[in-house]
């Protein structure tokens, strides 16, 4: 796309990921000109969602596009440089797709005897018998998959929200909550005494949960009240700030289980984690509860990539030129300021300069940043915690050993449009130390079936819950026994590992002062950094302007010439619960 844009403008943004996308809307909300460009055919880059085959086409895309360089020509004045910018991918690295299953063409065909229950006098009382009745069962393979990729909506960095985190408070502020749709993630998670509970969260269900003593209830019930209501900063905590938060807490004489929850599912904390870390978490988990359901967090339907499009949506409505498929060259700078960008044959005048950090010339980057990622996504054909309905579960997992990291678990399922009726997503994210394979590994082995499935296994289909994916012993002509199989790891269909650049990555000190760094995907749960982020640079640009002021609803304007004004509009913020959309569980 090489079509001429407008020469000048107060703001280009460069780069559609989640900083991005606010800043731009910012600007735009308070009248600024604004041009959002991206190289890509999609928004988000590495904040994206993708379906089944939008994510092979992107890793495609990743083998050609880190030898791509293209000639640029361009006329410079006395004083002027031309900055080349980096390839937004090149620092994407050790991706690893696997299957588990076979193609079609593999796969021998199943007769009517196989799929369908045979008219014999024993299956005859079956059918008659609806205890006994038989499911339908069909496989997966990998054409089926492909086929219905349309169904899938894959994140490369998937992250939820705390119920009074900042981008919450932001979408409800700004009225941007109205182009989203979220749910609440029904079950926190934790892994102890070998196998998976469910942590109660809410008042009610601690107090409902047969495992922890009444004792134990008022031990966590007290150390709960304590966290939330004094903070880190109270004299409670004197003496244990420069501590760590589990050396706090051995002198609670709490009990392991309590302790247990406490540190591995309401702060996720680790053994090195300090005291006022510990406790801030602990404070923003209990901050949350019971806004939006019994957990504390929400999930974005359709896929963390969404919310940088809704921002997007934003700036477009107010004036914000948008251009994808446009490549980003370089920057010309004279002295501390950078006066154009170059994208393609034209170079575009501007005030303000914001880009996404895989679009940096490398001469004012001054350090890669050493918060690398490392990512799993896994197709499964059931849930790693069997339960009477479908749940949308977080876990946090706690390293093993001194060269593992804490990896965070976020499996969903069909309702939250992930994946189709019958399978499960499941999400790992790490601090990467390797690759990902590698860093991945103790928890994929711990949750997760890794064996190639054998070519006779059947599924069962468009079950809520789970479908049975293990060999004819557990699996007999399509009966599944609950019992046996309730204890069974899910099986992966299939794998794909990828390592992603840092979010800590800084500018030098050479960087001309109205360029602004946009941090890719953190390792934090929510989107608290980005949003953070994204006010600071506003603020440097307009220190005087507000920041995302509440935009008006489509029946608030009054177009010039109108007869009869709609609703006045004024600053007031409607209640939380009627902005943001989640299903309660």
């Amino acid at each position: 796309m090489e079509d001429d844009l407008p020469a000048e403008y107060d703001v280009v943004v460069v780069g559609t990921g989640m900083t991005e996308s606010i800043v731009a809307a910012a600007a735009s909300r308070i009248g600024k000109k604004v041009l959002h460009l991206d190289s890509n055919e999609y928004y988000g880059g590495l904040w994206a969602t993708f379906n089944f085959d939008g994510l092979q086409k992107w890793m495609e895309d990743l083998k050609t596009l880190k030898d791509t360089s293209s000639d640029v020509n361009i006329s410079l004045q006395d004083g002027e440089k031309f900055l080349r910018a980096s390839n937004q991918y090149s620092t994407v690295e050790n991706i690893e797709e696997t299957w588990f299953i076979s193609s079609d063409a593999d796969l021998p065909q199943l007769s009517s005897k196989d799929t369908q229950t045979e008219g014999t006098e024993e299956n005859k009382e079956n059918d008659a018998d609806p205890s006994n009745h038989k499911e339908h069962v069909q496989r997966w393979s990998k054409d089926r998959i492909k086929k219905e990729y349309r169904r899938f909506n894959i994140d490369l960095a998937p992250k939820l929200l705390f119920a009074r985190g900042e981008l919450v408070e932001l979408l409800i502020s700004s009225n941007i909550a109205r182009y989203a749709e979220f749910r609440a993630v029904s079950r926190v998670a934790t892994y102890m005494d070998g196998k998976l509970i469910q942590v109660p969260c809410s008042r009610a269900d601690v107090f409902a949960n047969k495992t922890v003593s009444v004792i134990e209830k008022r031990m966590l019930m007290q150390l709960l009240v304590s966290c939330m209501e004094q903070g880190a900063e109270s004299s409670e905590f004197d003496g244990y700030r420069d501590k760590t938060f589990i050396e706090y807490l051995n002198t609670k004489n709490l009990t392991p289980i309590v302790k247990h929850y406490v540190m591995q599912a309401i702060a996720m904390a680790t053994d090195k984690t300090s005291c006022r870390d510990g406790v801030n978490r602990t404070k923003h988990f209990l901050n949350s509860l019971g806004r939006y359901g019994n957990t504390p967090f929400l999930w974005p339907m359709y896929g963390s990539g969404e919310l940088p499009q809704c921002f997007c949506r934003l700036c477009a409505v107010f004036g914000g030129v948008y251009c994808l498929k446009r490549q980003f060259d370089g920057v010309v700078v004279e002295g501390d300021r950078c006066k154009y960008i170059v994208t393609g044959k034209q170079k575009l005048a501007l005030e303000h300069l914001v880009v996404g950090q895989g679009h940096l010339p490398p001469e004012i980057v001054d350090s890669a940043g050493e918060m690398k990622i490392s990512r799993g996504i896994f197709i499964t054909d059931r849930s790693i915690m069997q339960g009477e309905k479908e749940n949308l579960t977080l876990l946090y997992y706690p390293p093993e050993g001194p060269d593992q990291e804490p990896v965070t678990l976020i499996e969903l399922g069909p309702s939250t449009n992930a994946c189709p009726q019958g399978l499960f997503m499941v999400q790992m994210t790490c601090k990467r130390t390797k690759t990902a394979k590698e860093d991945l590994d103790y928890v994929v082995k711990k949750f997760l079936e890794l064996d190639i499935v054998e070519t006779n296994v059947r599924y069962p289909t468009d079950m809520h819950t789970q479908t049975i994916s293990t060999n004819d012993d557990h699996l007999q002509e399509g009966n599944v026994d609950r019992d046996k199989n309730e204890n069974l790891k899910p099986h992966v269909l299939w794998s794909l590992y990828l390592n992603l650049p840092a979010s800590d990555i800084k500018l030098s000190e050479l960087a001309p002062n109205n360029i602004y760094l946009c941090s890719g995907p953190d390792l934090d749960l929510d989107f608290d950094f980005s949003v953070n982020q994204a006010k600071k640079i506003f603020k440097a640009m307009y220190p005087d302007e507000d920041f995302l002021p509440r935009a008006p609803d489509p029946e608030e304007i009054v177009l010039e010439g109108d007869e009869t004004p709609g609703p006045k509009f004024d600053d007031h913020i409607p209640e939380d619960e009627e902005k943001i959309s989640s299903e309660k569980e």
